[in-house]
């Protein structure tokens, strides 16, 4: 048997061989590059009012998709929901447009932040279709949408950086304690109701009587580094008017403010109250003292209403499903303060007492929740008494950790004078009084003019807390 030789293969021969190889390898990776990448759509099959069924494609709460329509555009939509293997979508602008069939395209949230604040990290960020929006410096002197889009007309945002709207929130016992005043620039408040750093205030009102003058000069005369101010399902008109008329060009430029008017879809005014919070989380973690605006709290809950009955959610406390007494704490705990070394957020949020009504549902779950409530009174705003702060109902919880002794027991006498006096109005005015007969009613007459003084305060004037205490000392201490 003749053994046998296997041909010589010369050094020149192999090298061919690899570079035939890597020739085809260079050109499979040309033609992927060429073909379009491969993408999992789903379809509507149902459209009732504002709530879409979609089947076909599987993705979390909260994750954003795109539905194209026939005309080449396309409508976002979020996932609020799901049954089984449906998927309940709300839109985030009008639905017109959208017919049975339609394509739902899942948004990877790169795609939803062109430009330099585009994701760092895209392979990460791509798997998380949660829906993240710019924030940063950049964004002062801003007003923005709920989708983070400028109102203003002065451009793109050319930030750097972008958040999501949801963020775990912090272990309580990791955050720094309320131990700091903030001067807020109103009188009536700096002196009776003082604020501490990372405080969470609502302010309680009926329509008409002065809370968005009042949430002006705050934001005029605030010592915060930043403000956020979040107009939520307030009308177009009062946009314009409290960016213009009532924040000023002063307070505008150390301000961001978003805005979502009642005449958008309810997800957008839920999503602009979480954009809110979410500027004012980013300067803080920098370590900045933010003061947090929100106008109005009672709007966010209606939205959340708006969504909750529209996927099949039963009503609860007077037509607001569960879901909606569960949301207001979670947006409220993401304000406050920080960790150590961070910063804090100073949260004023309105909430609107339908026909003055104090036991409003939603106003009775506020003022569980929060650190404090200010009361304005119609009675007082209607006599001419600005800002019309009812001192009797309105409370400061942290007051009592962050001022002296003496402060208090000013503040104190203050609302005894005050409280009797009301109290005591009709004995005084049909001359039923007898002077003498209570040294404390007595008092109360003699300063009535001064503490009413005291109390009241111009929009286009600023009063310091110090200046406010020592007001308060002298007008409790000296006899009138």
């Amino acid at each position: 048997m003749t053994a046998y030789a296997a041909p010589a293969i010369s050094p020149d021969h192999t090298l061919r061989q690899w570079q035939y190889h890597l020739r085809d390898c260079s050109e499979l990776l040309n033609l992927q590059q060429q073909l379009a990448p491969l993408q999992v759509a789903g379809r509507i099959t149902k459209l009732t009012g504002l709530v879409m069924e979609a089947v076909g494609i599987q993705l979390s709460v909260g994750s954003v998709c795109h539905i194209a329509l026939s005309d080449g555009h396309h409508v976002e939509a979020e996932v609020v929901g799901f049954d089984g293997d449906r998927l309940l979508l709300m839109p985030q602008s009008h639905v017109g447009g959208i017919g049975p069939g339609s394509k739902v395209l899942p948004l990877n949230v790169s795609e939803t932040l062109p430009g330099p604040h585009a994701s760092p990290h895209p392979r990460r960020r791509a798997a998380d279709r949660s829906r993240h929006l710019p924030v940063g410096p950049e964004l002062l002197g801003r007003v923005v949408d709920g989708g983070g889009k400028p109102l203003d007309g002065l451009g793109p945002l050319r930030t750097s950086h972008s958040a999501p709207l949801h963020t775990r929130p912090l272990n309580p016992l990791e955050r720094d304690p309320i131990q700091h005043t903030l001067d807020v620039g109103v009188r009536a408040i700096n002196s009776m109701l003082t604020v501490g750093r990372g405080q969470r205030m609502g302010l309680f009102a009926g329509s008409g009587v002065g809370k968005s003058m009042l949430l002006g000069m705050m934001a005029r005369y605030t010592s915060a580094d930043v403000i956020v101010v979040g107009l939520i399902g307030e009308r177009g008109r009062e946009v314009k008017e409290f960016i213009e008329q009532i924040l000023g060009s002063e307070g505008l430029a150390r301000a961001v403010v978003v805005a979502a008017p009642a005449d958008v879809p309810a997800l957008m005014r839920l999503q602009g109250a979480h954009y809110a919070t979410t500027i004012a989380e980013h300067f803080r973690d920098a370590g900045l003292n933010v003061l947090l605006i929100m106008d109005s709290l009672t709007r966010y809950a209606m939205a959340q209403r708006e969504i909750a009955l529209a996927i099949g959610e039963p009503p609860a406390t007077k037509g607001y499903p569960p879901s909606v007494f569960a949301k207001l704490p979670a947006l409220v705990e993401r304000t406050g303060n920080g960790r150590a070394g961070q910063g804090s957020i100073t949260a004023f949020y309105t909430v609107l007492t339908e026909g003055d009504d104090q036991q409003d549902p939603i106003a009775d779950a506020a003022r569980a929740i929060l650190d404090g409530h200010i009361v304005l009174n119609r009675s007082l705003a209607e006599s001419g008494h600005y800002p019309a702060i009812d001192m009797e109902q309105s409370i400061s919880r942290v007051m009592h950790s962050i001022t002296s002794t003496a402060h208090q027991q000013a503040a104190r006498r203050l609302k005894q004078l005050n409280s009797r006096y009301a109290r005591s109005r009709d004995l005084i005015s049909v001359g039923a009084y007898q002077a003498g007969s209570d040294p404390l009613l007595d008092e109360a007459i003699r300063k009535h003019e001064a503490i009413a003084h005291f109390l009241q305060q111009g929009i286009a004037e600023s009063a310091s807390l110090a200046d406010s205490i020592v007001q308060l000392t002298d007008l409790t201490a000296t006899p009138a």
